[in-house]
C-alpha cells in the first residue's frame, strides 16, 4: 500500500530535484582570422573540448551549479576558433541523503544543463560562420570519477 504519490507508509519524503534558474554567465567566442580562416579548408580543423563542472551553497537546500566548456579549433597549428561557455543553473535539493548529494549535484545537474550549452555552442560556432558544431553526448558519472580520482591522488601525494 502506497501513501498516494509511490512512497510506501511511513517513509519520508520522496527525493525533489527543482530547476529554479538557467542563465549564461560567461560566454566568449573568437574568430582571429577572419575572414582567411572562413574559406575552405585543406583539411577538418582538430576539435579539442574541455569540459568541468563546479558547485557553490546557496542557501540550504539551493546549489548553483555551473557547466564550463571550453573548445579551439586548429587547423596546422593555426587557430580557426575557440570559444568558452559557462552556463549555470540554480538547483533546488530536497530530501536527498548526505551521502547522495555530492554525486546528484555533480553529475544530474550538469546533465540537466548540458542541452542547453551544447545548443548555446552550436548558434555560436554557426554565428561565427562556420557549421554548428555539435557537442558529443557527456558521461558526467565518468567525468565525476576522473574527478574524484584526481582529488584523491592529489591528497596522497607528498609534498
Amino acid at each position: 500500500m502506497t501513501n498516494g504519490n509511490g512512497t510506501p507508509p511511513g517513509a519520508g519524503a520522496p527525493p525533489q530535484l527543482n530547476v529554479l534558474a538557467q542563465y549564461t554567465k560567461d560566454l566568449s567566442f573568437e574568430n582571429p582570422n577572419a575572414p582567411a580562416s572562413l574559406g575552405p579548408q585543406s583539411q577538418p580543423p582538430q576539435i579539442n573540448i574541455q569540459i568541468n563542472v563546479g558547485a557553490n551553497n546557496l542557501a540550504p537546500h539551493e546549489y548553483e551549479v555551473t557547466l564550463s566548456v571550453e573548445g579551439k579549433a586548429e587547423n596546422a597549428g593555426k587557430m580557426i576558433f575557440s570559444f568558452e561557455l559557462a552556463y549555470a543553473g540554480v538547483f533546488r535539493i530536497q530530501n536527498v541523503p548526505q551521502e547522495n548529494l555530492h554525486p546528484l549535484i555533480m553529475i544530474e545537474c550538469p546533465r540537466l544543463l548540458f542541452p542547453f550549452a551544447r545548443e548555446i555552442i552550436a548558434t555560436a560556432v554557426r554565428d561565427g560562420g562556420f557549421p554548428p558544431l555539435m557537442l558529443d553526448p557527456v558521461d558526467f558519472v565518468g567525468l565525476y570519477r576522473q574527478n574524484l580520482e584526481r582529488q584523491a591522488a592529489a591528497q596522497t601525494k607528498p609534498s
